[in-house]
């Protein structure tokens, strides 16, 4: 009998207030390495409240985050990037002014082990440490599809592609767990298709977790292993994408009813 996997994020009994009123409440959710796990529901339901929960932008009132069996509660964003969780956002949060490889590159500030005199005289430990840095980064251009971009602005890229650099420059961060907020908002079909497409590659090259937020439902239905769904907060069902699209309560929710 082979033995059961250990959720790599999990969550118990989460959840936020905001003067008196429940934005979310009792959230219970566990991911382990190699699953894609979708969580949807009606726009106002609470899907980024949960994600700023899980990445240290919210502080919870109630529950705990756990990262590998290690509570996460009280962690400045910056401390849960370190333990290895990363995120994209809703609105795209590209370096304008900087090329799409120096976007990437600047996720890896935290492994950079030349100092200001290296970096000031151009030692030779300076280069060995550009180099390796340059070659990481264009290996994460080249699963995103991007590596023939990697010298032009990023604000020159067609929205669909700037979504991929958000994702590569997360994947950066050589990340335990990647939460993609509504990645595929604002994508004509091919951008959406090609999207998928890039996370269904990500999951199976690096065998991280990744939990994705949608409001299209039928998106998540074509690609999550799993779906979780929330309505005012609340998680009202979860279980496989085909039972999840015959649940009256969740086709209640999306039906406003």
């Amino acid at each position: 009998m082979s033995e059961e996997k250990k959720p790599v994020l999990e969550t118990r009994g989460l959840g936020i207030s905001f003067g008196g009123l429940h934005a979310v409440s009792d959230f219970n959710i566990s991911i382990c390495s190699g699953e894609l796990v979708g969580l949807i529901g009606p726009n106002g339901a609470g899907k980024t409240t949960v994600f700023n929960l899980l990445t240290g932008v919210y502080v919870p009132t109630e529950g705990t985050v756990l990262l590998d069996g290690v509570p996460l509660n009280g962690k400045k964003v910056h401390q849960f990037v370190a333990a290895g969780v990363a995120r994209t956002f809703q609105n795209i949060r590209l370096f304008d002014d900087m090329t799409v490889i120096e976007n990437v590159k600047v996720a890896f500030t935290k492994d950079i082990k030349y100092g200001l005199l290296d970096a000031f005289f151009r030692t030779p430990r300076f280069w060995r440490e550009e180099e390796a840095m340059t070659k990481k980064a264009m290996d994460l251009l080249a699963i995103c599809g991007l590596e023939d971009k990697a010298d032009v602005l990023a604000s020159s890229l067609p929205y669909g592609q700037q979504r991929k650099l958000e994702i590569a420059r997360a994947l950066a961060t050589d990340m335990k767990v990647l939460l993609l907020d509504e990645p595929a908002a604002g994508m004509n079909p091919t951008e959406t298709a090609e999207l998928l497409t890039c996370i269904n590659t990500i999951r199976d090259a690096f065998g991280i977790a990744i939990l994705l937020i949608e409001h299209d439902m039928s998106l998540v239905m074509n690609v999550c292993e799993r779906i979780q769904v929330i309505d005012y907060g609340v998680t009202i069902a979860s279980g496989l994408p085909e039972e999840i699209a015959q649940n009256p309560k969740v086709i209640a929710a999306y039906l406003g009813e």
